[in-house]
C-alpha cells in the first residue's frame, strides 16, 4: 500500500542533475526549490509549493564544498518540517565525513556520528544513502535508513558490454567484503591488494593476493578522493601479470591530482557513479566514463513511499 500522502521531490544545488534524472525515472515533476546565499556567504533557501501533508524527499549529496552542500540540506530538511509535511527522507547519494566514523587517534571526533545527529536534530524522518564508507555508520542513526548498492549498476553496465575473464580487486582489506559480494554477482574470483597507509591519503601497495595473471583486472572501491590507492594497485596487479585494468567507484570525489594520475596511470577505463557531479576536467578525461544512479534511487524513492521492500532490488 503506498503512503497515504502525495510524493514531492526536491534537490539541493549539488545533485540537480541526478534528481532531473531520478524525476524522469518516476515520470513525476520535480518540486520547486531555490537555493541562493546572501552577500556574507550564509545559505538562503526556500521551498516554493504546498508540501503541507505530504510525503517529501529532499536529493542533495554532501560532496565539494562539503559544508556548503551539508548545511543546505540540513536547510532544505527544517524548511520542509516546518511547512507541515507528513514525512522527510533526507536522501544524499552521497555521504560526507564517512570516513571519520571512529576514534582511531587521541582527542579526535567521530564526525560521521555528528553528522547523523544534525540530519536527525534538522527533521529528517529518514535517511536514504548510497555506499557508505563504512556500513556501520546506518548504526549512528536513531531513525530508519535505507542503504543502497552501486554493485547493480555496474554489474549491469558489465553485462552489457559483454565484459568476461574478470577477476574483482579489493584495493584494500577493508574493503574484502563488498568486493567479495560483487565477485559472488558475478561468478568471478576475488584478489586483494595488501597495502601500507604512512599516512592520510597517502598508500604503498605491498602485495597482491590471489591470481591476476591472464586475467582482466576490476578494482571495485565506494569512492575515489585523491586517487593514489587505485594508480598504485593498478600498476601492482599489471606487474602481477594482468591483461587488463580497470576500476569502478560509486562516488568520484576526485580531489587534488586525481584525474591528471588517472589519465596517466595504466588504468584502461573507470567506471563512476554520478552520485557527485564531475567537475570539468575530470568529465573531459578519456578514461572516466560515468553510469548514472537515477533509476536505482529513483526506484528506492518509489518503494519506500509505497511501502514496499526495498532491500528486495539487490536480491
Amino acid at each position: 500500500m503506498a503512503y497515504s500522502s502525495e510524493m514531492k521531490i526536491f534537490s539541493g544545488s549539488a545533485s540537480a542533475a541526478l534528481t532531473a534524472g531520478i524525476c524522469t525515472h518516476l515520470a513525476c515533476k520535480q518540486g520547486d526549490a531555490t537555493v541562493r546565499a546572501f552577500s556574507d556567504g550564509e545559505v538562503n533557501v526556500q521551498i516554493g509549493e504546498n508540501v503541507r501533508g505530504r510525503d517529501v524527499f529532499l536529493v542533495n549529496s554532501t560532496s565539494s564544498p562539503v559544508n556548503d552542500n551539508l548545511l543546505e540540506l540540513l536547510l532544505l530538511i527544517d524548511a520542509a518540517k516546518r511547512a507541515s509535511a507528513d514525512r522527510v527522507t533526507a536522501v544524499l547519494p552521497y555521504f560526507g565525513y564517512a570516513r571519520q566514523d571512529r576514534k582511531d587517534r587521541p582527542r579526535v571526533p567521530i564526525s560521521a556520528k555528528l553528522v547523523a545527529n544534525l540530519l536527525t536534530a534538522a527533521g529528517a524522518d529518514r535517511i536514504l544513502t548510497v555506499d557508505l564508507h563504512c556500513g556501520q555508520i546506518q548504526g549512528f542513526f536513531d531513525i530508519p535508513v535505507d542503504h543502497l548498492s552501486g554493485d547493480i549498476v555496474f554489474e549491469t553496465h558489465m553485462a552489457e558490454r559483454q565484459i568476461d575473464n574478470v577477476v574483482v580487486v579489493s584495493p584494500d582489506t577493508g574493503s574484502v567484503t563488498r568486493a567479495r559480494g560483487f565477485a559472488d554477482r558475478l561468478m568471478a574470483p576475488l584478489a586483494i591488494v595488501d597495502k601500507r597507509r604512512p599516512r592520510a591519503n597517502e598508500s604503498e601497495v605491498m602485495n597482491i593476493i590471489g591470481d591476476v595473471q591472464g586475467r582482466r583486472a576490476l578494482i571495485f572501491d565506494d569512492m575515489i578522493d585523491t586517487g593514489g590507492t587505485l594508480v598504485k594497485a593498478a600498476q601492482a596487479i599489471k606487474d602481477q601479470g594482468a591483461i587488463d585494468v580497470m576500476a569502478c567507484a560509486t562516488h568520484p570525489v576526485l580531489s587534488g591530482l586525481a584525474v591528471k594520475q588517472i589519465d596517466a596511470s595504466v588504468l584502461t577505463e573507470v567506471w563512476l557513479g554520478d552520485t557527485v557531479p564531475l567537475r570539468e576536467e575530470a568529465a573531459a578525461s578519456p578514461k572516466l566514463k560515468v553510469l548514472s544512479f537515477a533509476s536505482l534511487i529513483g526506484e528506492a524513492i518509489r518503494r519506500i513511499h509505497d511501502e514496499e521492500s526495498v532491500s528486495s532490488l539487490f536480491v
